[in-house]
Parts: structure tokens; sequence; C-alpha cells
């Protein structure tokens, strides 16, 4: 499979191989992005029923989506030890935008970490959580 080292899912850390749960999926979601990570992955993002562990989450989220922690805690439950939670939130401006301190409050309550934050597409910026460790406050 060939995939640009250059491309944003590759920025966003997805590898070949990896099982992505998407969640929170909508008209306004980025296609592009979405047909580059799982071409990044060759493996399809699964919605749903999840059955399995999976290697990193996407999480499209919206300022009236709901409470943004137990949806955190939600797909939490499937995540490896270590992985990454994508939480796609639209840019200033644009509609139904999240406040980045909605993410930082948010985050610490599901036991996550807040690493880095990318522009992923035109429309929508991407928080990177993960769990802390043991002890971490």
């Amino acid at each position: 499979m060939n995939t640009p080292s250059g491309s944003m899912a590759s920025r966003m850390g997805f590898e070949p191989g990896f099982l992505v749960l998407e969640s929170g999926y909508g008209d306004d979601s980025d296609e592009s992005l979405r047909s580059e990570i799982v071409q990044t992955t060759g493996t399809q993002l699964i919605s749903g029923q999840v059955q399995e562990v999976v290697d990193a989450v996407v999480l499209w989220w919206r300022d009236d989506d709901g409470d943004l922690v137990d949806a955190l805690v939600d797909v939490l439950a499937y995540l490896t030890d270590g992985g990454p939670i994508w939480v796609l939130t639209p840019k200033v401006g644009r509609r139904n935008h999240v406040e980045p301190s909605d993410i930082q409050d948010a985050a610490p309550t599901a036991g996550l970490s807040q690493t880095s934050t990318l522009s992923v597409a035109p429309d929508w910026s991407a928080t990177r959580l993960v769990a802390r460790k043991a002890g971490k406050r």
C-alpha cells in the first residue's frame, strides 16, 4: 500500500493495520480526511457495535452533541492501552464550534490528557487525547 508519509493521517499517527473506531459521524464530517485514514490504515473505519479493541478513536464532536465526558468514557472502553482519541471539532467561526476549554475540562474527568492540536481539514481541528499514566494528576 502506498501512503504518503506527509499525509494528515500519517501526521496524526495512523499506521497500516490500525483499527480505528469512528464516533459522531455526520453530514458535516470531512470525507477527505476519513478517506485518508482508511487509505493509510488499509482498514475501514469501525462504527456502531464494536467487537474488538481498537488502536485509535476518531470522535467528531460538535457544540450541541451533549456531554463530552460521557462520549469520551464510552469510546475509551474500546481503546488499546496507549492509543489516542482524536476529538475533531469545528474550527472557530464554524457552526457548532467547540471551545478548546470544553475539551481541556472534559479530558481529565474522563482520565485523559491532552497532548496536541492540529488543523486537519478546512473546517475541522483535532485534539489528541491519551490515557493519563497512573500516578499523574
